[in-house]
């Protein structure tokens, strides 16, 4: 009869599992934590378009704590004996905290401006292929800001370069831009047809999509844009 050793405890299938499925759990209620002042508040607004500036402002404290999830998802531990996703977790926020919200307001402003121009746009005048090409930037702007969002997560690159780097790889790796716009077009169909609150309950297995999608940006990027 075989026996087990101490090295190999904590390596087996069943102990990854256990290890993933720890950290996915500790992640999500971090990150709901870190957010939850802006959910909140969210959730008290009447879905009215007068209101998307208050629902922006909600929105701030997701744009860390999503930074901060996807850190502590990328660095989390297989071994289900080395465990510290909190650790890595609050080290990510303290890390990303500022770096993000360096992209996250402009981009938060700008589909603002976009989604407020989208729903009065019978009082703009415009005609109606107007509509259609803001509603294509405005899936442009959340793309590139899922790729600006890894890249200010996982590496310290200034606020102008992480811009710039997100929106060469929206063409570079049309593969990782098209698993993203999957992700997202996955995030709104589960709050349309589902419930609101979904995406945000489901953030953490959503995140770590997101980190597998975008292996090619981060692999190019460690290699070609790091010392």
């Amino acid at each position: 009869m075989s026996t087990v050793r101490a090295s190999d405890f904590g390596t087996g299938t069943l102990s990854r599992a256990s290890a993933l499925v720890h950290t996915l759990l500790t992640v999500e209620a971090l990150l709901l934590l870190t957010a939850s002042p802006g959910l909140a508040a969210l959730l008290l607004l009447d879905p009215a378009p007068a209101n998307l500036p208050l629902a922006a402002l909600c929105l701030l404290p997701l744009g860390p704590a999503l930074s901060a999830a996807l850190y502590a998802l990328h660095h989390r531990s297989r071994d289900l004996t080395e465990l510290h996703p909190a650790r890595a977790y609050l080290r990510g926020l303290r890390l990303n905290a500022v770096p993000a919200l360096k992209l996250w307001i402009p981009l938060l402003v700008w589909l603002t401006v976009i989604a407020f121009t989208l729903t009065h746009f019978s009082a703009t005048g415009l005609p109606g292929w107007w509509a259609l090409l803001l509603a294509a930037v405005g899936a442009g702007c959340l793309l590139w800001g899922a790729h600006a969002l890894v890249l200010t997560s996982l590496f310290a690159f200034r606020a102008r370069d992480t811009a710039r780097l997100a929106a060469y790889f929206l063409v570079r790796h049309g593969r990782a831009t098209l698993a993203v716009a999957s992700l997202l077009v996955l995030t709104a169909a589960s709050a349309g047809l589902l419930t609101e609150a979904l995406p945000a309950l489901l953030a953490a297995p959503l995140l770590l999509s997101l980190l597998h999608g975008s292996r090619p940006v981060i692999a190019e990027t460690r290699k070609d844009f790091t010392a």
